[in-house]
């Protein structure tokens, strides 16, 4: 699984012209993607590690400051350009798969005490943010211990 998190003052979700999901208060905006081999073990490794990522301001975890998240799917994260225009999204995994690790993701940043909102899987979002900083980082499961 791959995460891209981005430390925000403001974020929101918008599915045909309704608001889905927002930060309630500063915190992280989670764009997530999943690939064929993930696991729930991948999922728990990539939430232990965001949950405890220290990033905010201050140098603290969204665990420590009680910050909230909103996580968004994103097959894209799994697209590959290096050859041609066209974007290969052959890495990326279906909804099948996918939807489920998601979900898992999110319960598990949920049970470590962390507010999270989320996107809509699957569908057409429209995601606006304001980030502080700019602070962003990339995270994959396959990369952490």
């Amino acid at each position: 699984m791959r995460a891209v998190v981005t430390r925000c003052s403001s974020a929101s979700v918008e599915v045909a012209g309704r608001i889905v999901g927002s930060l309630p208060a500063p915190g992280l905006l989670v764009l997530v993607g999943v690939t064929h081999d993930d696991t729930e073990a991948d999922a728990g490794k990539l939430a232990r590690k965001l949950a405890g990522l220290r990033i905010l301001d201050g140098e603290v975890s969204a665990q420590d400051a009680g910050a909230p998240l909103l996580v968004v799917s994103q097959f894209t994260l799994y697209g590959d350009a290096r050859k041609g225009r066209r974007p290969s999204w052959s890495a990326a995994s279906g909804r099948d798969h996918s939807e489920p690790l998601i979900s898992r993701f999110c319960e598990l940043l949920r049970e470590a005490g962390l507010h999270v909102e989320t996107g809509e899987f699957g569908a057409m979002m429209g995601v606006a943010s304001v980030n502080e900083g700019p602070f962003t980082v990339l995270l994959d499961s396959a990369e952490l211990a």
